[in-house]
C-alpha cells in the first residue's frame, strides 16, 4: 500500500526556519537530527526542514509551482492570531483564501474548508 510519508521542505537554514514554523505557525518540534534536519508535526502530517542551497521561489502565489494548505475552522481568528505572532499575509489566491510565505519563500494558503 502506498501512502504519503512526510513532506520535505528545502530551506537555507533549518534552525532559523524552525523558529517560524514553531513560534509563528505553532508546529510541534519532534526532533533535530545531526544538528541539520528539523522534524516537525502539524496534526497527522510530518514536515522535514532540510538544508539546501537552491531555494528559488515564485514571487507571487499564482506563479508558484506548489503550495501547502493549512486548514482552520475560524479563518478570521486564526489570521488575527498569526498576525499577532508576526505573520505578514501577502494577499489572497483570488478565491478568498489568504496567502503567505515562510522565510524561504514557500507559499501557503490559509483556508476554512467549510466555506
Amino acid at each position: 500500500m502506498l501512502h504519503l510519508g512526510h513532506i520535505e521542505l528545502f530551506v537555507r537554514d533549518p534552525a532559523q526556519a524552525l523558529t517560524f514554523y514553531r513560534d509563528v505557525l505553532g508546529f510541534e518540534l519532534t526532533v533535530v537530527q545531526a544538528d541539520r534536519f528539523v522534524w516537525l508535526r502539524s496534526g497527522m502530517i510530518e514536515l522535514l526542514l532540510r538544508p539546501a542551497g537552491n531555494t528559488m521561489r515564485a514571487a507571487r502565489f499564482e506563479d508558484a509551482d506548489h503550495a501547502l494548505v493549512l486548514y482552520t475552522d475560524d479563518l478570521e481568528a486564526t489570521a488575527a492570531a498569526l498576525r499577532q505572532r508576526g505573520l505578514d499575509f501577502k494577499g489572497t489566491d483570488g478565491a478568498g483564501c489568504l496567502t503567505f510565505t515562510d522565510p524561504d519563500g514557500h507559499w501557503f494558503q490559509l483556508v476554512n474548508p467549510a466555506h
